[in-house]
């Protein structure tokens, strides 16, 4: 009986490392291919607008700085 519980516990640590080393795996290549898909096709919606001529150009400024700083720090 205790040769079957400890074959069993060891079956059940290599499945669980089995399913870790999987997910490790599976979060490396997500990760990579979010680099390259990044790198090589951008999102055309973060391109620089020109701005409307009715904005005080001090407020363009502000805003840039403002979105510059909360990229930075949230990335």
């Amino acid at each position: 009986m205790t040769g079957q519980i400890s074959s069993g516990i060891e079956l059940m640590f290599a499945g669980m490392g089995i399913v870790f080393v999987f997910l490790t795996m599976l979060v490396v290549a997500i990760n990579m291919m979010s680099a390259l898909v990044q790198r090589y096709f951008p999102d055309p919606s973060l391109k620089i607008r020109s701005v409307p001529s009715g904005i005080d150009k001090s407020t363009v400024a502000a805003i840039t700085a403002a979105v510059h700083q909360y990229r930075n720090k949230h990335h």
